[in-house]
């Protein structure tokens, strides 16, 4: 990849489960977290060093009640976030 990017998850709406797609140029630290629509943290899926390419994350929201999430990855470059719908 030439750049960073953050994908939209699919399936969107999801129950209980979802792949979330990220593309990173080069190696960099990176966060991957989880929020609920009021900002709190629901859970990080990604933390630590990851290698350049094409990543691909699986988050299941079976424990969590429907709504609106919010998920953000950060590197040492850039902050990108979506948004995504539990639906149960």
């Amino acid at each position: 990849p030439s750049q960073i990017s953050l994908q939209q998850n699919y399936p969107n709406p999801f129950n209980p489960e979802t792949i979330i797609n990220f593309e990173l140029s080069s190696s960099q630290n990176v966060t991957l977290t989880v929020y609920n629509i009021a900002g709190q943290k629901v859970q990080t899926l990604v933390s630590g060093t990851t290698p350049a390419g094409l990543h691909q994350v699986r988050f299941n929201g079976a424990g969590l009640p429907s709504g609106v999430y919010m998920y953000q990855l950060e590197t040492n470059e850039y902050t990108l976030s979506r948004k995504m719908m539990l639906l149960k």
